[in-house]
């Protein structure tokens, strides 16, 4: 029952990938109609919560770190392993599976004890999510054009799940609002698409080490990014308004969405966030000193060595 964020040519956004003969081969809309029900009375309960990989989104570290009232470094160490997102060198994190029986440390007999804030991948099953972009048309500032026909849905169909013999029936649209997913989908969109970006641009060109450690930073640590942004010369570099400035200071929530776009110039060159203009002057300024300076350290080298010739020549004896 891992659902990890991928996207297609067979690889779901949300689904399982290390057992394709589980996914049923059929399309389904959102208007598509699911035979399913979970709850504690079904045989395989919980079954589905072990031997898996669940991926944790900002969003549900979010969610997570309020419930158990865990500072998010806390939460991270004691929860979560590191892991790479979808193929790709940008760092995430993974729930950490109990060693005695490989079963979600969050899950009992009785069931899942965070079952309200629980994970995004945890929410879609048995539904995925398949998205057919890999790095196609876009926009004058790098984002994808999409169309409501390139995503669409699919069932994940287990054998040891006994939820599909269950009588209640929904469309996937009603499953979805149900499960709590229209909302997930909402605020992971901008950091799912940084990781499709990421992936459709392939492994030519490498993360540098520092923007992975800002884009781990970000997406998993808002408290960290807070600092990162009120205790440096962030905001005497960019220009953003003081509305922004107060919700980001105050709302965790708003902070997480300011953390994609901030993402996305670093990474991407997304031109959403300006940098001032004395400060790009600055910048030329000091470019244009260094190179003045490798000049005229270029310029003093060259002297040197035709001193050092000449003192040659003057000792050399006279043939």
């Amino acid at each position: 029952m891992s659902q990890e964020e991928m996207n297609v040519k067979g690889k779901p956004i949300f689904g399982k990938d290390n057992n394709p003969s589980n996914i049923l081969p059929q399309k389904l809309t959102l208007e598509s109609r699911l035979k399913f029900r979970c709850h504690p009375g079904v045989r395989c309960f919980t079954a589905c919560c072990g031997g898996i990989k669940i991926i944790l989104t900002p969003y549900d570290i979010l969610m997570l770190t309020r419930r158990l009232d865990l500072p998010a470094h806390e939460f991270l160490h004691q929860y979560t392993l590191p892991t790479y997102l979808e193929k790709t060198d940008m760092p995430g994190v993974m729930i950490k599976l109990r060693e005695e029986d490989n079963k979600c440390p969050f899950v009992t007999p009785e069931g899942c004890t965070v079952y309200t804030d629980r994970p995004t991948a945890c929410r879609y099953y048995p539904v995925g999510m398949a998205d057919f972009h890999e790095g196609g048309t876009r926009d004058e500032q790098g984002n994808e054009i999409k169309s409501a026909e390139d995503k669409f849905f699919f069932l994940v169909k287990e054998d040891h799940c006994k939820g599909f013999e269950e009588d209640k029936e929904w469309t996937i649209r009603e499953w979805r609002a149900d499960q709590g997913v229209d909302v997930r989908d909402e605020m992971n969109k901008e950091w799912l698409r940084l990781v499709m970006r990421r992936k459709s641009f392939g492994l030519q060109a490498t993360l540098s080490e520092q923007a992975k450690r800002m884009f781990f930073m970000a997406s998993t640590d808002l408290a960290h990014f807070r600092r990162f942004i009120f205790e440096s010369s962030f905001l005497d570099t960019y220009v953003i308004d003081a509305e922004t400035v107060a919700r980001i200071k105050e709302d965790d929530v708003e902070l997480m969405l300011f953390s994609f776009k901030y993402l996305a110039a670093t990474l991407f060159g997304v031109q959403d966030l300006k940098i001032k203009e004395e400060k790009i002057k600055a910048k030329v300024v000091e470019i244009k000193q260094r190179q003045d300076e490798s000049v005229l350290q270029s310029i003093r080298e060259y002297e040197e060595l035709k001193a050092e010739n000449e003192r040659q020549k003057a000792e050399s004896p006279i043939k």
